[in-house]
């Protein structure tokens, strides 16, 4: 805020060098939040729940269920009520508004952490054992190798105890520095160890996919005419949608159990994208596969033509649809006096609405499918481990997530992004395939048995300490 507040000032100072070293201040700053955040988020939503819902399930998945459901209202309301206040205000009032909303979010969150931690007894008696036991399961080969030292401290403790700073001192610089690496090796063996292993790389690869409400998708409906008032209703009717998949899943759990409801939500949702890459090959369309989806890099990096692009409403003249459909398009309505020959030609919104009613439909499988994986992993890791895990299984959506955006960037033209579509649409396939893997070896042969709880753990073979159901 205060950088936007003096930008003109700053600007003038050392070539505008200062301006640039606020700006990535403030980035810094923003990176260093969204990683708290990150971290509270699976504190709270992955440990914590867990402990408050205690040993009931439907307790859990409904506590789950309704976190989403808050996300996704305030999703809805939070850009309504920021858009508003930069329309009718200011952007520095927009920035005032969101700095002081976050401070007072900020008292008022951690004020009901403090509730929670209080009224959850289990919550303080957990933290120790759970620090040891990461320790040691993170640390084994050290262990096995401190083990045979304490058994002579038993023997001889007054020779032991004079020794004590001098192993300390043998840790030597490159071990410390090797540490935080061997940990992280760790954590990932240990993820891959998991029975729900599977499940959780499915969810990882739903998040490779161009196919959501972010500024990827939206920039691609602007460059075929949609006006921004169409593309808010749209982003509601998603956040709704996403409200229904919350509910979906409550209720599906109770019908077919846990890991059915994964599954029914995956066919679902990829029923769903099957209209995205429908809407690929439908008029409207501007996918041209004569358009290299790399000549646009080739063209900055070696000062060649810039690529043909979608021509604008007045370069090409655009199409309407009979039924009165170019209202949604931006300044694509004909007056009612112009002359019939120079009319526009109609442009068919047949492309962009499949892909918009797939995506939109989609959600409801997609949340009930990310908090079916979400119970998953609360449920069938063990507590030791669970914050270890959870924070693997981030690192993966997000890596998966940079995947999507590195795909863009190779291939940024608009005639590109039903590729961009199929691809996405082949990786969500993948990842539901995964999770059919997953939960073939979980059932079995009554997989297909619906109406019916899980009668089987995740797996039989995992460890004692690991022996709840699914």
């Amino acid at each position: 805020m205060i950088v936007f507040l003096f930008k003109t000032q700053l600007l003038t100072l050392y070539h505008g060098w200062l301006l640039t070293m606020c700006y990535i201040l403030v980035i810094t700053i923003a990176n260093i939040a969204n990683l708290a955040s990150t971290a509270t988020a699976i504190t709270i939503q992955r440990d914590w729940i867990v402990v408050v819902a205690g040993e009931d399930r439907s307790k859990l998945a409904d506590m789950n269920a309704t976190i989403r459901r808050i996300d996704q209202l305030t999703n809805i309301l939070a850009p309504m009520a920021v858009g508003q206040i930069m329309t009718f205000g200011s952007p520095m009032i927009g920035c005032g508004f969101i700095s002081g909303w976050n401070l007072m979010s900020m008292c008022v969150e951690y004020l009901l952490l403090w509730k929670v931690y209080q009224k959850t007894p289990t919550l303080a008696l957990k933290s120790a054992k759970v620090e040891e036991s990461e320790l040691k399961q993170l640390n084994v080969k050290k262990e096995s190798d401190v083990k045979p030292t304490e058994g002579v401290q038993l023997i001889v403790e007054k020779d032991v105890t004079g020794f004590e700073p001098q192993q300390e001192k043998e840790v030597s610089c490159a071990a410390r520095i090797a540490e935080p690496f061997i940990t992280f090796r760790d954590g990932w063996v240990a993820y891959y160890n998991q029975p729900v292993f599977l499940a959780g790389m499915g969810l990882a690869f739903l998040y490779m996919t161009v196919l959501g409400f972010d500024c990827i998708t939206t920039g691609y409906a602007y460059t075929q005419g949609l006006s921004g008032s169409v593309l808010s209703l749209l982003m509601g009717a998603s956040a709704v949608t996403g409200i229904m998949g919350t509910v979906a899943f409550t209720w599906l759990r109770r019908k077919c159990g846990l890991v059915r409801t994964g599954l029914i939500s995956g066919v679902a949702q990829f029923a769903c994208l099957v209209l995205c890459a429908i809407s690929v090959f439908m008029p409207g369309s501007p996918l041209d596969l004569t358009v290299s989806p790399f000549a646009d890099i080739s063209a900055r990096l070696f000062e060649s033509e810039p690529l043909p692009t979608i021509a604008s409403p007045e370069d090409k003249p655009e199409m309407v649809f009979a039924t009165g459909m170019p209202i949604l398009l931006n300044g694509s309505t004909t007056p009612a006096n112009s002359d019939p020959e120079m009319s526009p030609e109609p442009v068919p919104l047949i492309s962009v609405s499949l892909l918009f009613a797939g995506v939109i439909a989609a959600r409801v499988g997609l949340w009930s499918f990310d908090l079916t994986v979400t119970q998953l992993l609360q449920e069938n890791v063990v507590e030791s481990e669970r914050g270890i895990i959870n924070g693997v299984q981030n690192s993966m959506n997000y890596l998966l997530d940079l995947l999507h955006f590195i795909m863009v960037i190779l291939a940024p033209n608009p005639e590109a992004f039903g590729l961009l579509v199929l691809i996405s649409v082949s990786f969500v396939a993948m990842g539901h395939i995964m999770y059919f893997r997953f939960a073939q070896k979980s059932l079995g042969r009554q997989l297909f048995v619906c109406c019916t709880p899980d009668p089987k753990a995740v797996s039989d073979s995992s460890p004692p300490g690991n022996t709840s159901t699914v």
